[in-house]
């Protein structure tokens, strides 16, 4: 389906280099879609569109950095590559630090830059894969109760049924009927998988 196919948006105010640069991504048959400000991106984004983002660092209004951080906070993964005739290495470092998929320096080859961007969607696909599995976690840790919750917690630090009935003050029966509802809650066969499942996931 057309919705599915990813897009190269572009973000940078000349128009010579948005229409250069959308030029080159089409002659590899990707979807591409320009911008003169990081504000005018930031109000169309759909984050269900797959894709990367080729973002120039000097904007007016929003700088590319600016657009980075408000992506980050709302949540959207979508692998930004810096192309910049600005750029020096603190910009770069910080860029990178908090996430940026590439940090290229004006003038790029164009077929560094088909590489990097083919690179940085092969990423979405990965980031976007793994996202949907944290949320499908979520969901299911949504479903337990407090204190299914709280046997968890001392699950995940290696307790054992009886420690953890002593914990909570709970008999050891009642304990086990809590972490069999957690295991089934959660999909898992035990305890070994469930905390793998977590520890992969950074919900440890």
């Amino acid at each position: 389906m057309a919705e599915l196919e990813p897009t190269v948006f572009i973000v940078d105010d000349e128009e010579a280099v948005r229409n250069g640069l959308e030029e080159l991504v089409r002659t590899i048959k990707l979807n591409a879609e320009t911008f003169a400000t990081a504000q005018a991106f930031l109000e169309s984004y759909d984050v269900s569109r797959a894709g990367c983002l080729l973002l120039d660092v000097r904007l007016p209004g929003m700088s590319g950095l600016r657009l980075q951080e408000e992506l980050i906070a709302r949540d959207i993964i979508l692998p930004i590559i810096f192309i910049t005739g600005h750029g020096d290495l603190p910009m770069a470092v910080e860029a990178m630090k908090k996430g940026a998929y590439d940090f290229l320096e004006k003038p790029v080859g164009d077929q560094a830059l088909l590489d990097r961007i083919n690179a940085a969607l092969a990423e979405d696909q990965r980031r976007r894969r793994t996202h949907g599995e944290v949320k499908v976690v979520q969901e299911k840790l949504a479903l337990l109760t407090s204190r299914e919750r709280a046997v968890l917690d001392l699950l995940k630090t290696g307790k054992s049924t009886s420690t953890i009935a002593e914990t909570l003050q709970i008999s050891q029966k009642t304990a086990q009927v809590h972490r069999t509802r957690i295991l089934e809650k959660l999909q898992v066969e035990s305890v070994p998988a469930l905390l793998t499942t977590l520890h992969r996931f950074n919900m440890m």
